[in-house]
Parts: C-alpha cells; sequence; structure tokens
C-alpha cells in the first residue's frame, strides 16, 4: 500500500481508510490477501487488533444518531435538508454522501499523527452518550481532519453500519500467510474478535498471531463452528441412507461447551461467551472431565413433554445477564449434545462423523451412570429403513418443535464454516409456514444494492375483507393518509424482509415503489399498498411490538403475487392459525 516508515508504522485513519477502499475494490482473492497482509505486516500491533476486528465482522455500537450525523454535514456543508435528501436518493448510502457534500480537503497520510487505535478509543467511541450538540461540535473537528475517503469510513463507524467486501476466512487465510501458523489455529484463536465488548489491544494482537511454541493459551477457546448446507436438490442423490447419521434440526441457540482447567465457557456461535447466562448448564458442566468440548444446541424444555419449547421462550434468556429463580423455573435450558470435538484433551475435528458419534454416546454413558445430567442431553439419532421413512419422520418435526432434519456423512470431518472439503452436513428442512402480504414500507438496501429500495415492511388485513370495493376504500384512505378507525378494516405491519428476490425482480419493485410513494421518513418510504408477495418464515409468536400482535421467525419473500390484488392478501386469522391459535 505504500504507506513511510518502517514497521511497526502507526496507521491512522487515512491508512484503514486506504485498506477498505481497496479491499472494496478488489474483486480477485488474491488480491485481497496481498492488500492484508501488506497492512499487518507493518501496522503497529494496536492497529492491526482493531483492524482485525472491523474487518473479521465485528463492529462498534451507533456512537451518533443519524439525525446528528445529518444535521452536522448540512450545516458545514451550507445545504438545507431537502437537498441533503435530495443527495441521499440519488447516492443511496449515508455515509458516502456525507463524505460527497462535506468541503473537500487534500489526501494527506497523517493528519494528526493519531493511530487508528487512537481514533477509535479515544475520538470516535467516546461520542456515544454524549448530548448532540457536543457531539455536533467533534464530529465538525474530526472531519475537517479527514479527506472524503476517510470520512466515509469514519461515518460508517459511528453510525453503526460498518461493513466490508472481505470475508472472515479470507482475514484468517491472510494471517496464516503473514505468521506461518496453521489455518485452523488461527480460526479458532479468531473466535470471539467480533465481540464489541472487548477492546482490541496489542496483547490481543500479540497472543493472536503468536508461535505455538510459545505456549500462549486462551482455556476457554471454543473451535470454529462446522456450518450445514441447506439441502436443496432431492435427498435419494446423496447415496445409501446407511452412509448417513440423521438428527433432529433443533431451533436454538448453537453453541459450544468448553471444560477446561476445572472452568467451564458457553460459547455461542455468534462468537459471544453466554456462560453466565444458564447457571444450570454450568453447575452440572463443572462435574464433567476437564479437556472436553462438545457441539450443541441450547433450548429451553418443556417439562413433561420431552420437546423442545418454541424459540420465544428461550429468548427470555438470551438478554438476561442476571437468571432469577422465577426465570430458572418458566424457562429451564438443557444442553443438547451433538458432537464430541475435544476429548481428555485431544482435538477430535479430524475424526470421521461416526466415530466422533459412538464416542460421544460412550462418554454419555459414562457421565451417566456417574450421576444424572439433566441439564446436558444427547442428541438421538432418527432412523428408518430408506430415505421414504425418514421423509415421513421429517413431516413430524413440527408437532415436535423442531425444524427438519441434519444429515452428515460417516466420514465427514469437523471442518470450518460452511466448507465442503471437510465432509459435508446438510440440513433438510421442512417447508417454510407461508403467507401472502401486501408491501407498505420500503427502505434502500446496502452495497451494491444501496441505490434500490430492496428492504421491505409487509402487512396482512386485521380480518378478511368483505369484497373488493371495502379494501379499495381503505386503500384510498391510505393514499390520504387517513388513520384507520378503530374495529374498521385495516392493513397491519407484521414482518420486515429482504431477501429472496432476484436482481431483476428488485428492479422491478424499486420501479413500482418510487411511482407509488406516498411519504418519506429519512431512508423510510410508504407505499400505495399495490403489491403482493408470498412470504415463508419458520414460525409465529405473539409480539407485544407489532402493531399486529404477532411476529414471525425469519421471514424472507419466496416470490412475488402479481396473480394476487390486493384484497386478496391473507389476513391475521390466517396467522393466527398457523401459530396454532385459529
Amino acid at each position: 500500500m505504500g504507506r513511510p516508515g518502517t514497521p511497526p508504522y502507526h496507521a491512522g485513519m487515512h491508512d484503514f481508510a486506504e485498506l477498505f477502499d481497496a479491499l472494496d475494490r478488489s474483486t480477485a482473492s488474491q488480491d485481497k490477501l496481498n492488500v492484508l497482509v501488506d497492512y499487518f505486516s507493518s501496522a503497529a500491533p494496536e492497529d492491526a487488533a482493531w483492524a482485525v476486528m472491523l474487518l473479521s465482522g465485528g463492529k462498534p455500537r451507533q456512537a451518533v444518531p443519524t439525525g446528528v450525523l445529518r444535521a452536522t454535514a448540512c450545516r458545514l456543508a451550507g445545504i438545507d435538508d431537502w437537498l441533503f435528501d435530495a443527495c441521499y436518493q440519488a447516492v443511496g448510502d449515508l455515509a458516502e454522501t456525507i463524505a460527497y457534500v462535506l468541503p473537500q480537503r487534500e489526501s494527506t497520510w497523517a493528519a494528526d499523527g493519531n493511530s487508528l487505535a487512537q481514533w477509535m478509543e479515544n475520538r470516535l467511541l467516546p461520542l456515544r452518550g454524549l448530548a448532540p450538540e457536543e457531539q455536533s461540535q467533534r464530529l465538525a473537528l474530526l472531519w475537517q481532519q479527514l479527506d472524503a475517503r476517510s470520512r466515509f469510513v469514519m461515518v460508517k463507524l459511528v453510525g453503526g453500519g460498518f461493513r466490508v467486501g472481505v470475508s472472515k476466512l479470507t482475514v484468517q487465510r491472510a494471517l496464516a500467510q503473514l505468521t506461518g501458523l496453521d489455518s485452523k489455529l488461527l480460526a479458532q484463536r479468531l473466535v470471539g474478535w467480533t465481540d464489541a465488548k472487548q477492546t482490541p489491544s496489542a496483547q490481543r494482537w500479540q497472543a493472536l498471531v503468536a508461535p505455538v511454541s510459545e505456549g500462549v493459551a486462551d482455556n476457554g477457546q471454543p473451535y470454529p463452528f462446522f456450518l450445514a448446507h441447506p439441502l436443496a436438490a432431492d435427498v435419494t442423490t446423496l447415496g445409501p441412507p446407511q452412509d448417513w447419521l440423521a438428527e433432529w434440526k433443533y431451533d436454538g441457540i448453537r453453541a459450544q461447551l468448553v471444560k477446561r482447567q476445572g472452568q467451564v465457557w458457553i460459547w455461542s456461535r455468534g462468537e459471544e461467551l453466554v456462560s453466565d447466562r444458564f447457571p444450570e448448564i454450568l453447575a452440572q458442566a463443572a462435574t464433567l472431565p476437564n479437556g472436553t468440548v462438545l457441539d450443541g444446541e441450547l433450548l429451553v424444555w418443556l417439562p413433561g413433554q420431552d420437546r423442545p419449547a418454541p424459540f420465544q421462550q428461550l429468548q427470555t434468556r438470551i438478554n438476561r445477564k442476571l437468571v432469577g429463580k422465577k426465570l430458572l423455573a418458566e424457562a429451564p435450558v438443557v444442553f443438547v449434545a451433538y458432537d464430541l470435538l475435544e476429548n481428555a484433551g485431544a482435538d477430535q475435528r479430524e475424526t470421521p462423523q461416526m466415530q466422533r458419534r459412538q464416542q460421544l454416546e460412550r462418554t454419555f454413558e459414562a457421565w451417566t451412570a456417574a450421576g444424572t445430567l439433566p441439564a446436558l442431553r444427547l442428541s438421538p439419532l432418527v432412523q428408518a429403513a430408506d430415505w421414504a421413512g425418514l421423509a415421513l419422520l421429517r413431516e413430524q418435526s413440527r408437532a415436535r418443535g423442531v425444524e427438519g432434519l441434519m444429515l452428515k456423512h460417516h466420514q465427514a470431518r469437523y471442518g470450518t464454516g460452511r466448507t465442503k472439503a471437510d465432509g459435508v452436513w446438510w440440513k433438510w428442512k421442512i417447508d417454510p409456514l407461508t403467507v401472502d402480504a401486501v408491501l407498505i414500507y420500503a427502505q434502500a438496501g446496502h452495497g451494491r444494492r444501496a441505490s434500490l429500495y430492496t428492504d421491505y415492511t409487509f402487512a396482512l388485513w386485521n380480518r378478511p375483507p368483505d369484497s373488493a370495493d371495502e379494501a379499495q376504500a381503505v386503500i384510498e384512505a391510505i393514499a390520504r393518509r387517513e388513520p384507520a378507525q378503530p374495529g374498521a378494516l385495516q392493513l397491519l405491519p407484521f414482518a420486515k424482509a429482504y431477501s429472496g428476490l432476484s436482481d431483476a425482480e428488485f428492479k422491478v419493485v424499486d420501479r413500482e415503489i418510487r411511482a407509488h410513494t406516498l411519504e418519506k421518513f429519512g431512508p423510510v418510504r410508504s407505499v400505495r399498498p399495490t403489491l403482493v408477495f408470498e412470504l415463508g418464515f419458520e414460525g409465529v409468536q405473539r409480539s407485544a411490538r407489532h402493531k399486529s400482535g404477532l411476529a414471525v421467525r425469519f421471514p424472507r419473500m419466496l416470490r412475488p403475487r402479481p396473480d394476487k390484488a390486493v384484497w386478496q392478501a391473507d389476513a391475521l386469522p390466517t396467522l393466527l392459525a398457523l401459530a396454532g391459535e385459529g
């Protein structure tokens, strides 16, 4: 990248913005690797640590509200709100719009001598929580020290919308190339780096890249999670079912339970340490032998029904750091283990799947013989003579409170991420629940879709319309901005979705949205109801946060329904029936 000086060079915001830009422009994987290796090889340890965190998918919490960013940019640029909004609509990205409208300054290597770490820790993160006036004053001073490219990245960082065109796997490969360390070891060391509560530091960087001989220990470190591929093909193409292990696919929190040197850690798949939220698991896992790592699922288990509770009940535990007796009784959590990654301190990931399963079964037999472990369970195998028999069992999934089946080849190794090189896990999910819903709000997308409206809010009728004319009268009232009358027919929002359509379909919908916009609320447009979509989702639950009183899990667009008029869209009773309340 041509930075001046010799390592370690204190790379500032300008250098990080240059790195961001180079990664964003590069299309070849090797080019991205070269750029990353160049940056890490010359950056000071504390700057490299922050770069690893940000490039691996971590992003600081929003430090400055969007309104303050917009107002400050308008004031410094000397433009009215309407002109900024017009620019925003044309550009489609807030940070890019601000970078364009601010008075330009020349690019410079080190505007004030501050490193990336100093920028993050002393300048950007402290903005959070300040009064809006103080935030605006500090933003103005900081923007004066940066060129347009650096301002763009800075706004992304303080606005909570930081994304970059590089994967965590690419960062891992660059570090492996730089250090000569095994990529699987680096993947393990990188777990937890995206947690915004863990401040990057020179010490963390040095532990990350330390040679194996130096024995840098982190006893609670889990292994990178191996992820399954969705099964889109006919299951019979997988070959004989006798070559595969079948298990239920649970709808909980994927986690690893780590027991080493007398301590227990629980890590979520999102690389968050969640040990303190599940004290019943910690208490029983404390009896396990040291050098044990289990891969499995955290679930609320319904007493007396021998099945998991809906994910909604698990949510009551996720954000609670202090769990009282009442909540422990109302939402008892179990850890269902389905893989043994470490046994007696030995890494088992290269052992074939069937052998790992057999060892897991023998291990559980020994543990249960030594004492009861009600909060630790072994994931049962689902067995049938052929694929047709497994398909019949799969149809029972919703009644069992699961999402379908997991299929794991007997010879599969435990890999890293969603890769096929180490063997294959398939998730054979049941078909989603579906409703036909009406698009009522739209927001611009991100990245290459920043200039299109791709993020949508959908609504259902509160009851089935009596006729097309009754529904049309409601649509006309919406167009006149008239509020709905209590008890009258109306459209109630219940879900947001942004995936499932092709680029061509998004362009068609974007044109319809622009042609039928009623009002603008910042980046959001309210739209005259004209479009119906079939939405798919995994479940329905009560929600006081939604006007409809219901929320759906993992909503996505399955297809546009141009064959359906708005009055033919589904109503809330249909959703209630899918929730088992109809």
